[in-house]
């Protein structure tokens, strides 16, 4: 009788550990929470942005033996290419020098390894540089004309990243009188002159960069409350079909910025952040402002506890508010197993995604959210 119920017995067994295996765990979550499924790819903003979520998909869906990090690449390089809205890659976002500079990030979540490059000047390839920081080097972040100087050692090509629209866009700026521009506390009145700038001593500096900077016209919204021009940032999550994760970013920084600025984008937990073992972020918006929340690294680590991604965005968006209420931000979060939600305030933010068996990316919209005043005490 024993022997008799041996295959019966072994069967249960398997049937147990298939059940209990992380890829049938993962297929049931996404069945319970009605995922489109493996692989994701999902990023900041729709309209041109939508060439790099579409990049991205195909090349793991036609590359069987493709990573997340490969996808990241081959996504956000589109992008650069296209130079989405002219606020990623070559000829955008001009500095007060009419240079365009990059940065750019890309981060492993199983080995936590990430390789940036900020400020890069003549190489349009900013992602794939920053991937050669990862896989070439154990730094995490290299800068200016030393990051030039090491694409150069690994092959890139240097070539003048302005283009005829982003010096005439520069040079209109002057014209008019350098309006809008990110200095404060100088003399002459930045509101009304291009400089020399010296500084004025004595003055205590304010906190609130919003209330103080002279308006730059493509970081805040038209009288209508419409959309915003200048998205800044695209940054990028991918889970692949084994379920590892990478994500990136990539950024042409803010028009007009002070030569030598760096924003959120290539620092690790504020323009993205990726744990493999709990989720990923992505974010854009007031750059300056948002890398001193590390945005990306809290909406994680707001996963790790427990909250939903829409939660998890919300509340690292409120935290933010509860600080500088006039800023623009944008928060996309997914889990692991592919959930994803986002949150934004001062502008309409949008995220694209596409995954499982999807024929088209899919644009998600997220309204402002509001101050929450019994939150002002966080």
């Amino acid at each position: 009788m024993i022997m008799r119920n041996i295959p019966r017995y072994l069967n249960s067994l398997w049937l147990l550990a298939s059940l209990l295996s992380p890829a049938a765990c993962q297929q049931q979550q996404t069945n319970d929470k009605n995922l489109p499924g493996l692989p994701l790819v999902i990023n900041t903003w729709g309209g041109p942005f939508t060439v790099a979520t579409d990049a991205a998909y195909n090349h793991l869906v036609q590359n069987p033996n493709a990573t997340a990090i490969d996808a990241v690449e081959v996504g956000c390089s589109a992008c650069e290419a296209n130079q989405c809205d002219g606020t990623v890659g070559y000829g955008g976002s001009p500095d007060e020098s009419c240079e365009t500079t990059l940065d750019a990030m890309i981060m492993d979540g199983t080995t936590m390894n990430s390789g940036a490059v900020a400020g890069l000047r003549r190489i349009r390839d900013a992602i794939s540089v920053a991937r050669h920081v990862l896989e070439h080097t154990s730094h995490s972040l290299l800068v200016g004309d030393q990051a030039t100087k090491f694409a150069v050692e690994n092959g890139f090509v240097e070539e003048d990243l302005s283009t005829p629209e982003s010096r005439e866009r520069c040079e209109a700026w002057k014209r008019d009188r350098c309006q809008g521009n990110f200095r404060v506390n100088v003399s002459p009145d930045p509101r009304s002159s291009c400089g020399p700038y010296t500084p004025i001593r004595g003055v205590q500096v304010v906190g609130e960069m919003e209330e103080t900077m002279v308006p730059v016209p493509e970081l805040v919204t038209g009288n209508g409350g419409g959309d915003v021009h200048s998205h800044d940032t695209i940054s990028m999550v991918v889970i692949d079909r084994t379920g590892a994760m990478a994500a990136g970013t990539s950024t042409n920084g803010a028009s007009h910025k002070v030569p030598g600025r760096v924003g959120d984008g290539p620092i690790a937990g504020s323009g993205s952040y990726v744990d493999g073992d709990v989720g990923a972020c992505g974010a854009t918006g007031d750059g300056d402002l948002m890398m001193r929340f590390l945005p990306c690294y809290q909406a994680v680590e707001n996963l790790r506890r427990g909250m939903t991604p829409t939660e998890a965005a919300e509340d690292v968006v409120r935290r933010m508010l509860s600080k500088h209420p006039a800023i623009h931000s944008g928060i996309v979060v997914v889990s692991k197993d592919g959930d994803h939600g986002a949150a934004a305030s001062g502008w309409t933010f949008t995220y694209s995604f596409r995954a499982g068996e999807m024929k088209s990316t899919e644009v998600v919209t997220a309204q402002p959210l509001e101050i929450d005043q019994s939150r002002q005490d966080l």
